[in-house]
């Protein structure tokens, strides 16, 4: 099968459109169906690849039986080959909880994961994506975080499965793109929340309103002065297909790593206090200790990604996108 590519300009900025087969590793987690989603919609042809460890089928139940999307079954820390044109990689469990259930899969699928698509994209010429983590920057001395930043990560610590697993996938990624010259996107991202997150995963946003709706007292952690910037998943598919559309320069200025989140910061109290409004909820908040390496500020500088990508940049208010999240869990929890 021959897969073409077009070539359209937009402002003087080359961009590539895609016409064949798009892989997304990862493909049925909370951002990897929302982006599959999106390329289904624009007419690709689309083969998600996923163990299902985390991800969800209930998340692609809506596309079953459509001639555009292929699911497969497969862990990726084992080979796989497809005939391809671009690849996603989001195959990573994101939140604490399921990452740390498994330290040792959650670096194999960064790691090994990475190595195995990296082939894949040099056999096929293909343009890869890596899904990489604002958590590189671990508990940051430098606020907020630009992309120069080198970060301050414990590689001992419960979260070092997740941090450095990145950072060793985004050291591959570039190894790849310097020594065999494969066509790379890097992307950093921050908190994000939308319908489909895991009810249990234990990230913030989901804790707040699966207790709210339950009636259950909201666990804050530390005393909940600590910050979190929070990116609607619709703005951050906007991010992704918007790097990867970019065409690549001889000089690699394209590759990133680019920050994509939301520049607006929000302590937990704030957050909590939101939920509990939107809820119409009479829960407490109640305190719990702060883990360990928990950072204590998070806040992405997006400059970058708004000079490269055309102006991008989250146009979903924090008040608007928790409303569309609170509905999908009232929806699904009472189903």
């Amino acid at each position: 099968m021959i897969f073409s590519v077009s070539t359209e300009r937009k402002d003087g900025v080359a961009r590539d459109r895609l016409d064949g087969r798009v892989l997304v590793a990862g493909g049925a987690g909370f951002l990897g169906s929302h982006l599959i989603d999106r390329l289904v919609a624009s007419g690709h042809d689309v083969i998600c690849v996923d163990n299902f460890r985390t991800g969800s089928r209930r998340n692609l139940e809506h596309l079953r039986g459509g001639r555009h999307l292929e699911v497969v079954s497969h862990d990726i820390t084992q080979p796989y080959y497809a005939v391809v044109d671009r690849i996603f990689n989001l195959a990573c469990p994101a939140s604490p909880v399921h990452y740390q259930a498994n330290p040792i899969a959650t670096l194999k699928t960064n790691v090994l994961g990475s190595l195995n698509l990296l082939g894949m994209a040099r056999r096929n010429s293909a343009r890869i994506f890596q899904a990489s983590t604002s958590e590189v920057y671990g508990d940051p001395e430098v606020h907020p975080q630009h992309e120069s930043y080198r970060g301050n990560v414990s590689t001992t610590g419960i979260r070092s499965c997740y941090d450095e697993g990145k950072r060793c996938a985004e050291a591959l990624f570039f190894d790849y793109h310097r020594v065999h010259g494969i066509d790379i996107r890097v992307a950093r991202i921050f908190n994000t929340y939308g319908p489909r997150m895991h009810p249990n995963d234990g990230r913030v946003v989901s804790n707040f309103i699966r207790q709210a709706l339950a009636g259950e007292d909201l666990t804050i952690y530390g005393d909940g002065s600590q910050t979190r910037s929070f990116c609607y998943v619709d703005d951050l598919i906007n991010g992704f297909l918007s790097f990867m559309d970019l065409q690549s320069m001889s000089d690699g200025s394209l590759t990133g790593p680019i920050n994509l989140g939301n520049p607006e910061e929000f302590t937990m109290l704030e957050l909590a206090e939101k939920v509990i409004r939107l809820t119409s909820s009479r829960s407490r908040l109640v305190t719990m200790p702060l883990p360990a390496d928990d950072p204590t500020r998070r806040r992405p500088d997006i400059a970058a990604a708004t000079r490269m990508l055309d102006g991008w940049k989250p146009k979903v208010a924090l008040e608007d996108g928790l409303r569309e999240t609170v509905a999908y869990f009232r929806h699904r929890l009472t189903s």
